[in-house]
């Protein structure tokens, strides 16, 4: 009966019915938790007590670990039985059944459907607003970047043209080879010594993809301490399709916030 149980529930719902999640967990607790206690008792009948307690138990358990709520269970466990004897074990296997739902699976069966569409109860609406964006929405496609054997004058000429705090070098097949940012050119802009793009290029290069989330870009740029991020074809790629800033992250938070709660901005 446990396992007809689970494949009807399992039918009904993958059909798109409403078959119910909260009673079929009480079913499936409870015939689960009569079972081991049969098992249990007809082994040691003066150890044990009656199946039915081992039922009571299962039910609570079972409705604790899909729902993640253990107090839910435990006083609707209580209230069914009025019996204060069963609250000890009720407990413990409660918080025992919770902790290891969560840990094998994050949501319950209330917000799993969520979860499955990037919404989540947990974060805040920022970061879910975040992780539901993908980067090509706001990255831009043009960005300013210079050969690796461009020397020292032309390099001081492009950055006083470039829009942004960095400039993206690129190999002979143009794909990323470096980025140079002010810190770079800073540490040999009063050297008499000649140099090239390549020279004084910074070669581990953090990117993102076009298909990363405007969380993992701001994750990055945070772990890093930068404001901008080259954009790459596809995860291990070096062909540079796009650059996304903290500046393009933040107007597009805030325009969205502006459209959540200032419903004439969406018009306008």
């Amino acid at each position: 009966m446990i396992f007809l149980k689970i494949l009807a529930t399992s039918i009904v719902l993958g059909a798109g019915h409403s078959g119910g999640v909260f009673a079929p967990s009480l079913y499936i607790g409870a015939m689960t938790g009569g079972f081991v206690g049969s098992v249990v008792h007809a082994l040691f009948p003066s150890l044990t007590a009656s199946p039915g307690a081992y039922a009571l138990v299962g039910m609570g358990a079972v409705v604790a670990a899909t729902t993640h709520g253990p107090i839910t269970a435990i006083l609707i466990i209580f209230e069914l039985t009025g019996d204060y004897s069963i609250i000890l074990p009720l407990m413990l296997s409660c918080i025992v059944s919770t902790f290891i739902s969560t840990y094998l699976k994050r949501g319950s069966i209330y917000t799993i459907k969520l979860e499955r569409r990037g919404l989540s109860l947990r974060r805040g609406w920022e970061e879910t607003l975040l992780k539901s964006a993908r980067v090509k929405e706001i990255m831009h496609r043009d960005f300013p970047s210079v050969p690796e054997d461009l020397p020292r004058e032309k390099i001081l000429s492009v950055f006083e043209r470039a829009p942004h705090s960095y400039i993206l070098v690129l190999d002979s097949r143009g794909e990323l080879s470096g980025l140079i940012s002010f810190h770079d050119l800073r540490r040999v802009l009063f050297s008499e010594k000649p140099f090239t793009a390549r020279d004084i290029a910074t070669r581990k290069v953090v990117t993102v993809t076009p298909e990363d989330d405007l969380f993992t870009a701001l994750s990055r740029m945070a772990r890093l301490g930068v404001s901008q991020l080259p954009v790459v074809a596809t995860e291990g790629s070096r062909r540079v399709v796009g650059m996304i800033s903290l500046k393009d992250i933040m107007a597009f938070q805030e325009r969205e916030l502006a459209k959540r709660y200032l419903p004439g901005v969406r018009e306008t």
